[in-house]
């Protein structure tokens, strides 16, 4: 059988290399994979570091369309996603997620009646100001295989009308909803090693195991907006200095032009003249892996970030005022602080001073790509 996987940004280029893997791995027989970079975020520092460091196969095609506005980026996608799909003729689209990228792949598949396989189904935000919440709402609702990471996503669809007892053959009238773990705890267990031995960050950048502080910030949001810039800045650095503690920031390039335009003038020269707070160029991400099993606690608006924390069993802080993985805060793993600086530092002293954790094993058992290609064969094929 064939199948065409569609990729835009950087998480779903790693979200990839577990399917990937497992294809080569174990079915290599049975699947042909063919893999399309819709080059919604495309550059040689931010994708194909992660093609050449997770030995993913590299793209069949790439639609270079780079950024834009959600209307003409997404109209880009979906016209050349959908010449390749008529095409290539293949049984089934893998999309991964909730970029523009994931709701084109939708949307030209569809129209086509090609079946729809969205991997990550099921998660919810519950803010449509979000659009990435809008995107997997709408992704979800044309699949014809929903693989959900967690039970909670299994009980969302179910919520929104989705039958899990439905039977063979599946379409998009009649589709198929599975808790299967997370495709990123896959990755996680399979690299952790690997980062232990092919990367250098910690020795680079000078950092005690344990002893500092993890932040990504990357969300319109939280960049565009002054306001909350300057408060999730001002947090940091003000941690940083009262504790005593290094915080490593791997910043996006576009983020990075912000800070002397969106941050305080003050407040600027102050993250730079302390040596503890120390902004890189941007992690990949066996650097994320090593950072994130090495830290003392993670800060961040990124939502695989605060799964990767958790996989590491790190405590997080999330800088947003809702996160898609509420499983995280009801444990206890996590905090959401969102840009209030009085939260943020709350939620780091309550985490810092906490002593016992639980770490439950929510997102599966680290084989989830090999269940979907199972799954994938069955019915696909």
């Amino acid at each position: 059988m064939k199948i065409v996987t569609i990729i835009g940004a950087r998480p779903q280029i790693i979200k990839a290399a577990a399917l990937s893997r497992a294809i080569k791995n174990k079915y290599s027989s049975q699947i042909k994979e063919v893999i399309v970079h819709t080059g919604q975020h495309y550059d040689a520092n931010m994708s194909q570091v992660f093609f050449d460091e997770l030995g993913i196969p590299a793209p069949n095609y790439n639609l270079n369309v780079g950024s834009g506005g959600h209307g003409s980026q997404t109209a880009a996608m979906i016209a050349g996603i959908e010449e390749i799909l008529i095409k290539e003729k293949p049984n089934g689209i893998v999309l991964y997620g909730d970029t523009n990228s994931t709701l084109a792949g939708g949307i030209a598949a569809i129209k086509i009646h090609v079946p729809v396989i969205h991997i990550e189904a099921g998660l919810r935000s519950f803010n449509k100001a979000m659009p990435e919440e809008v995107n997997r709402i709408m992704c979800d609702h044309v699949s014809s295989f929903l693989f959900t990471p967690t039970k909670t996503g299994l009980i969302n669809l179910i919520k929104e009308g989705f039958n899990v007892g439905t039977m063979p053959p599946y379409n998009a009238n009649n589709p198929k909803i599975y808790h299967c773990g997370d495709v990123m705890y896959d990755n996680s267990l399979y690299f952790s090693a690997v980062a232990d031995t092919k990367t250098t960050i910690l020795e680079k950048l000078k950092l005690q195991k344990n002893n500092f502080i993890l932040a990504t910030i990357h969300r319109n949001n939280n960049t565009d907006e002054p306001k909350r810039l300057n408060a999730l800045f001002r947090s940091l650095n003000d941690i940083s200095k009262k504790h005593n503690l290094d915080v490593v920031l791997p910043l996006h390039p576009r983020t990075a032009k912000l800070l002397e335009t969106n941050l305080d003038k003050q407040l600027y020269k102050e993250i730079y003249l302390n040596p503890q707070f120390k902004i890189t160029e941007p992690a990949s991400f066996l650097e994320m892996v090593a950072l994130e099993k090495n830290c003392k606690l993670v800060m961040t608006d990124s939502g695989g970030v605060q799964k990767e924390a958790f996989y590491f069993e790190k405590p997080c802080v999330i800088l947003r005022s809702e996160t898609e993985w509420v499983e995280l805060v009801k444990c206890g793993a996590a905090i959401i602080a969102d840009a209030n600086e009085e939260k943020i530092k709350s939620a780091f002293e309550t985490l810092t001073a906490k002593t016992e954790f639980e770490f439950p094993e929510f997102y599966g058992d680290g084989h989830a790509a090999e269940f979907i290609c199972g799954e994938i064969i069955k019915y696909l094929l």
